[in-house]
């Protein structure tokens, strides 16, 4: 049975980095699903997308809607021109685990049409993997979309502020506002934490797995192009994360 997890969180507090990391660990087959508009993740894991020669769900959604007005059949809705697109051209299969990407919104209107098309995208792909990561967008919008009605284990990634505490109640109100469900909460810290305020967020009546440890090499590799998933198996930030993945039994 598919394990679905998702990695939230405000702007900035390394979200990306932990599913980057997180790959590394989970059994194989994986399907990481990138929503952040950046396209960070696959930088993150090294896959240049243009070079393997794969697009994102919004440019295959472009193309759909071209192909029709250019004179296709209009008995073929553009979900179906968009299937077609997607297997052969969005999906990135790679070693031990795969990576879609939403991409960036180049379309007038919101998401909602590609939030929809994920939706049904993800619940058809998950069939195939043991583990399906969404990496989210900074902020709360992307549980708005409910893409994913159902999750087993939710990963906030904090940083140490006050306004991560509010985080904190605002997601667990949108979840129940939007009815999506999930199994595990969990809050993790960034690498920003120090001892006083880890202790604060373990007192915030959540289940807190620990810290993300801070490793130089994380920011060399990010500024270099290396991919995370080269780090040492002696990496602070692995050890920490290996150590997080265990406790919430995903290992």
């Amino acid at each position: 049975m598919t394990r679905k997890i998702v990695s939230t969180g405000r702007g900035g507090t390394g979200k990306s980095t932990f599913v980057a990391l997180m790959s590394r660990y989970l059994s194989p087959p994986s399907l990481l699903i990138d929503l952040d508009p950046d396209l960070s993740l696959a930088d993150m894991l090294g896959i240049d997308l243009t070079k393997v020669g794969k697009r994102t769900i919004v440019e295959a959604l472009y193309d759909a809607v071209k192909e029709r007005q250019r004179g296709g059949s209009p008995l073929t809705p553009v979900e179906d021109r968009f299937k077609g697109f997607m297997w052969g051209d969005c999906l990135y299969e790679g070693r031990g685990f795969d990576v879609i990407t939403l991409g960036t919104k180049d379309m007038e209107g919101c998401y909602c049409f590609p939030d929809h098309l994920l939706r049904k995208t993800i619940s058809e792909l998950s069939k195939n993997y043991k583990h399906v990561v969404i990496d989210s967008p900074a902020g709360l919008e992307h549980l708005n979309r409910n893409i994913v009605s159902q999750i087993d284990d939710l990963f906030v990634v904090l940083d140490p502020s006050d306004k991560s505490l509010i985080h904190i109640k605002k997601v667990k109100a949108i979840l129940k506002e939007v009815g999506m469900m999930y199994d595990h909460f969990y809050l993790l810290a960034n690498y920003m934490f120090d001892e006083e305020a880890e202790k604060y967020f373990k007192e915030a009546g959540e289940i807190y797995l620990g810290k993300i440890e801070y490793d130089p090499k994380v920011e060399e590799y990010n500024l270099k192009g290396e991919p995370l998933n080269k780090l040492p198996e002696d990496s602070p930030a692995c050890r920490s994360v290996r150590k997080i993945l265990e406790k919430a039994g995903l290992i």
